[in-house]
């Protein structure tokens, strides 16, 4: 499972089987030295202006661990609907329903719906306040 992280993230609330950690901006020490040495995080990736911004110390305390920073371009914002919901859209869609028909059974907006059927390959959604990556 990969979860993104920021500066305003509780470290405690993260899932102990997190392996991959997207840094969405850069962190303080306490949060990162606390995630590292708590978690078994084998892999981190960072945007470009997260990487710009993310101390070299930060850098070294991450490469110690043996852990690799990779850079990767993750745009856009989370869906904020669960996967049994995307789930149950797609089912609705297949069963040939209109977009104002699987609104009204689900009371996700139309704009949503249709965005998420339109394009489909969604990369990451929201599990409460935490942002998972699917990919």
């Amino acid at each position: 499972m990969k979860v993104a992280v920021d500066e305003h993230t509780t470290i405690s609330r993260i899932p102990r089987d997190t392996t991959e950690v997207h840094l969405v901006r850069p962190i303080k020490k306490e949060a990162l030295t606390e995630l590292l040495n708590n978690r078994q995080i084998e892999r981190m990736t960072v945007s470009l202006s997260c990487l710009k911004r993310l101390p070299q110390k930060a850098q070294d305390q991450i490469k110690a661990k043996g852990i690799e920073l990779e850079q990767e371009k993750r745009r856009g914002r989370a869906l904020d609907i669960t996967m049994e919901q995307m789930l149950e859209i797609i089912e609705l869609r297949k069963d040939y329903q209109s977009i104002r028909s699987i609104e009204n059974v689900t009371g996700v907006p139309k704009s949503t719906i249709h965005y998420l059927l339109k394009y489909a390959d969604r990369g990451k959604i929201k599990k409460g306040n935490t942002v998972i990556y699917l990919k």
